[in-house]
């Protein structure tokens, strides 16, 4: 019996991955415009930093989390997010105590959720996410957003809209879930079995539920707008005002709560347009000045970020019909004639790859036809010629594959000749 992948995951294959390294090439490079710095951290953490910095009471540590007991009895989880691991690592490595503040930081890899199986969703899926740890400012706030919202248009994704809202301070918060609980607590009958549970523990979850969206009370429910003091307000008007001058379009949703607890004053999600589109929330995140107290960090240390899936931003290129630029040429394909010429092409392979070129040559002296139409497969922008009278004479015959213009050149000349050729594509 053949052993298949695990139900929730995917095995991406060469012409799928270069996409992806692409994608995520982009995402390094307008990381490092706006001076993000990358953090790598474990991919499985201790259940406890999840369980405090994501919250009890969401889907995620109820439902989602692969947790296991390691060999000393230690309870770990592989992480479902990367917010709670990056703040662990601030605080632990004491990154508060540099001299730049706030630390700029952006992560890109694999996470993992015990999810439904769906288009878009997977138990393992890879997130791109930056986190701004130490200071407070609405610019910093509208910064994150832009970014954000210009890394879809970077890649052509035009057709989006940012919903945004304000959480408030945990005050605010709190007065507001009172107001909720009043509100839905009489008809709560009435909707699922996960907000008859959240009614109590996190009554703003019923804002976002999936089954009842629909129901008369979610859309008559009180705005949390309207329990936030002056200070809050003034904040939240600066982050817009900041966000208009950076040319981000947004809608303010008085029902966006996202899905963690650790959410305070800015939380925003960027979503595609497009009715035709099943999942339509492509990236989402918020500011969480409580966390980094939450573990046991400084008090005045605050944070804010976002991430988004590579997985669904894939899916919304589709649905635009968008085509990444992607290049799967090679530079050279070395046709070798004869065993003599066989050896000297392995030489002139290794050569030139070790000079930056990528390069492929036949490993079974086939004929020379055969070996240019491999060298078609692999898509070569240029093929190297070699048989016995180039061998003689100390030189190669050079063939553009697109033009099929073929010249015959010195040996000694051939890196310079390639430069020349190649020049601006390295």
């Amino acid at each position: 019996m053949v052993i298949s992948m695990p139900r929730g995951t995917q095995d991406i294959l060469p012409e799928e991955s270069i996409k992806w390294q692409y994608i995520e090439g982009k995402l390094r490079e307008i990381s490092k415009n706006f001076c993000y710095e990358e953090i790598r951290t474990p991919m499985f953490e201790s259940t406890e930093l999840f369980s405090r910095g994501v919250g009890d009471t969401t889907d995620i540590v109820q439902k989602e989390m692969y947790t296991f007991q390691d060999k000393g009895n230690r309870s770990l989880t592989l992480r479902p997010e990367g917010t709670a691991g990056t703040v662990r690592s601030y605080i632990e490595n004491k990154l508060f105590a540099k001299t730049i503040q706030p630390q700029k930081l952006y992560y890109v890899g694999p996470m993992f959720r015990y999810e439904r199986k769906q288009k878009g969703r997977y138990r393992q899926f890879v997130q791109y996410g930056v986190e701004v740890i130490g200071e407070e400012s609405p610019k910093i706030d509208a910064e994150v957003i832009s970014l954000a919202y210009n890394i879809y248009r970077m890649f052509g994704i035009e057709n989006i809209k940012v919903s945004i809202n304000s959480l408030g301070n945990p005050e605010e918060r709190q007065a507001y879930n009172e107001a909720l609980v009043k509100h839905f607590e009489p008809r709560i009958n009435e909707f699922c079995e996960d907000c008859n549970n959240r009614l109590y523990k996190n009554p703003m979850r019923i804002l976002d539920c999936k089954v009842d969206a629909g129901h008369e009370l979610i859309k008559s429910a009180p705005k949390l707008l309207d329990y936030l003091g002056e200070e809050s307000k003034q904040y939240f008007a600066e982050v817009l005002k900041h966000l208009d001058a950076l040319g981000v379009k947004y809608e303010i949703d008085h029902n966006l709560v996202r899905g963690l607890d650790y959410y305070t004053h800015t939380a925003f999600e960027i979503m595609i347009d497009n009715p035709e589109v099943e999942l339509k929330t492509l990236c989402g995140g918020g500011r969480y000045n409580g966390l980094i107290k939450l573990l046991d960090g400084p008090e005045d240390k605050k944070g804010i970020g976002f991430a988004l899936s590579i997985e669904r931003l894939l899916l919304a290129l589709e649905s635009e019909n968008i085509e990444l630029p992607i290049d799967d040429t090679i530079d050279v394909f070395v046709v070798a004639m004869g065993e003599e010429a066989s050896n000297a092409g392995v030489k002139l392979t290794n050569d030139l790859r070790l000079a930056g070129y990528s390069v492929q040559n036949d490993y079974f002296d086939k004929k020379m036809k055969a070996q240019m139409k491999i060298a078609d497969r692999y898509n070569a922008k240029y093929s190297i010629i070699i048989g016995q009278s180039e061998l003689e004479n100390g030189t190669l015959v050079i063939k553009d594959m697109k033009s099929f213009e073929q010249e015959t050149i010195n040996l000694d000349n051939m890196v310079d000749y390639l430069q020349e050729k190649l020049r601006g594509e390295k």
